[in-house]
């Protein structure tokens, strides 16, 4: 067989693009070829250069040479990933509705907010797979992942990550600060060991993009704003720390499920006023979070033309309609199991149902006098639940976006139009006027390049075990991870989200912090451009898959990562591995070269 030789050119960094070549020692190799392998070119973020550097190597022992583009931010990074400007992205994703559906959707359906592909098979696989219950599901799931990875090598599998955070103990309650698996931080349950700092210090947060998609819920799914907006929304329902649907903590006392899988009821809360910002703090606004709000912010979140660059409409697009349910003889039919719909909201109610009412002013709970909201799918979507517990299901006013957004969709010009949830409109020293209204626990009052100020609702669930027992939270914006750390040693921080596996130790030694960890639905892994470039084969594609040794992460990060095939696998257990293969790589190259050599 003929021998080649391969070159990986020297490192140099190009200024703000990022750009990073390498150079490795001249190997051999003896793969027949009948010309030079393509380079290719990996995109990855600053923070995730190790993984970066680990492929590099992988792929140039297979014979590939290779360029780095390393950007220093996310708001970079994201520029060059929608420009197409890679051949390989090392990208993550986290499950945070703790669904599958959710994993596979908006990343491999053609019309997904994040596509990486289209392809028909996959299609109609993800939409299957939404209409069954787990017990089915699960084989579907397996031949989706079979297609897009095994088959077709569409993405590329890195790892699956476990979840840990730092927490300050000598400041901070621990057994108040939770870690669940999807949902984000639930900062109106954190608290001082002293009590008493509740009303004068600040809930000192972490997070490493500064730069903040959107601070409307349907415009951004991402690391930016998941916490924030998470925070600052309330939803119809929430997850508990294991993936469980609840009303706990929500704007429902109770949710039912009609017979059929179709019908969802939510019976609603009257203690939740939106929050506004006045005199640089957060005020009762005294308008109602109500069955108006909800049917408004549901109808936006399923309509893909409501605002401009709508982002999350894949979650919601099975809603088929919503409504407010003013009939007290709907209620009395049953669910799956023979239960009234009526008994279901009814439970643990501080009074009974005593009438339906379509207007906030009519609401008053103590009385007897309720609101509820009808969700009905299109077709048999139990995962619909998920997906209202998602920030991108949180609660807006609707009489505030109304009044904010004026402009017509199609006309809209980010130059000149200012939406609702805008960043711009939060940050220090602009000229226009911070209009967000909160639903959830805490209002954004402002932010800077260094953190960003919130401030507890005081009309959020008052007295209750749900009220915020901190007055004021700042995240502070740190996107180099040991300078996160060294800010959570030094007190700077309170806690971080995030603690490296190989930083473990360092946080357990520290008297001063605990280490919290928890099961993770993140998996990292590659996404290859199957549009142009070099990928468009699906041999090298394949050799690409075939080349990538897991095994060599995880020793990396000192056993603190788990095999995975795809964003499937935290969630369903398929049963498929991805094997590395240097013989299969061989071929696989080979038959690239037969392939372009005809």
């Amino acid at each position: 067989m003929k021998k080649w030789l391969f070159l990986l050119l020297t490192t140099v960094l190009l200024g703000l693009t990022g750009c990073l070549s390498t150079e490795s020692d001249v190997s051999e190799d003896n793969t027949e070829s009948g010309g030079e392998l393509p380079t290719i070119n990996i995109l990855g973020l600053a923070t995730s250069e190790d993984d970066v550097n680990i492929l590099r190597d992988q792929l140039a022992k297979s014979g590939f040479d290779v360029e780095l583009n390393i950007q220093p931010d996310y708001g970079s990074f994201a520029t060059q990933r929608d420009a197409k400007n890679y051949d390989l992205a090392v990208t993550n994703w986290t499950t945070v509705t703790g669904n599958p559906d959710y994993a596979v959707r908006s990343l491999f359906t053609s019309d997904g907010d994040y596509s990486l592909f289209k392809d028909e098979k996959a299609d109609t696989l993800i939409n299957q797979a939404a209409t069954e219950l787990p017990a089915d599901y699960q084989q579907t799931y397996t031949d989706l992942e079979q297609h897009i990875v095994l088959d077709e090598a569409y993405i590329a599998p890195l790892y699956i990550s476990y979840k840990a955070q730092g927490i300050n103990q000598e400041v901070l309650d621990v057994d108040t600060v939770r870690l669940p698996r999807s949902r984000a931080a639930v900062w109106e349950q954190y608290d001082f060991n002293d009590e008493s700092k509740r009303e004068t210090d600040p809930l000192l947060f972490h997070q490493s993009i500064s730069t903040l998609t959107s601070l409307d819920p349907i415009k951004g799914n991402d690391g930016s704003i998941n916490t924030l907006n998470t925070n600052m929304y309330v939803r119809l329902v929430n997850l508990t720390d294991d993936d469980a649907v609840v009303s706990d903590g929500s704007l429902s006392y109770n949710y039912a499920i009609g017979d059929g899988n179709t019908d969802y009821y939510f019976i609603l809360r009257d203690d939740i006023n939106f929050a506004k910002v006045e005199n640089d703090t957060a005020v009762d606004s005294g308008e109602l979070v109500s069955a108006e709000d909800v049917v408004f912010s549901l109808n936006r979140a399923n309509d893909r033309n409501s605002v401009p660059d709508h982002r999350t409409y894949s979650l919601h697009e099975r809603m088929e309609t919503i409504e407010v349910v003013t009939d007290m003889t709907e209620l009395d039919q049953t669910n799956a199991d023979g239960t009234s719909i009526k008994n279901e909201l009814a439970e643990g109610l501080s009074a009974p149902i005593n009438a339906l009412v379509d207007s906030e002013d009519e609401v008053n709970n103590a009385e007897g006098n309720y609101q509820v909201v009808k969700i009905t799918t299109a077709e048999p979507f139990p995962q619909v639940l998920n997906y209202l517990a998602h920030q991108s299901a949180g609660i807006v006013s609707k009489d505030q976006v109304e009044q904010i957004n004026t402009f017509t969709v199609e006309d809209y010009d980010v130059n000149t139009d200012i939406a609702y949830g805008d960043q711009r409109t939060v940050i220090e020293g602009n000229d226009t006027d911070n209009t967000l209204y909160a639903s959830g626990p805490y209002l954004l009052i402002n932010k800077n390049d260094y953190e960003a100020r919130f401030v507890k609702n005081p009309a959020y669930m008052p007295e209750t075990n749900h009220e915020p027992k901190i007055n004021e939270v700042l995240v502070k914006f740190i996107q180099d991870a040991e300078s996160a750390l060294s800010a959570l040693r030094n007190g700077e921080v309170h806690v971080l989200y995030g603690i490296k596996e190989n930083r473990y130790e360092t946080v357990e030694e520290d008297p001063s912090l605990y280490l919290q960890t928890n099961q993770s639905n993140g998996v990292t892994y590659v996404a290859m451009n199957t549009e142009a470039g070099p990928l468009t084969s699906r041999a090298l594609r394949q050799a690409v898959l075939h080349s990538i040794d897991q095994e060599e992460f995880i020793s990396f990060y000192q056993g603190n990562k788990l095999k995975t095939v795809s964003t499937v696998s935290p969630l369903v257990d398929t049963g498929l591995v991805v094997e590395h293969d240097e013989a299969q790589v061989e071929q696989l190259i080979q038959d690239y070269f037969d392939n372009t050599s005809e």
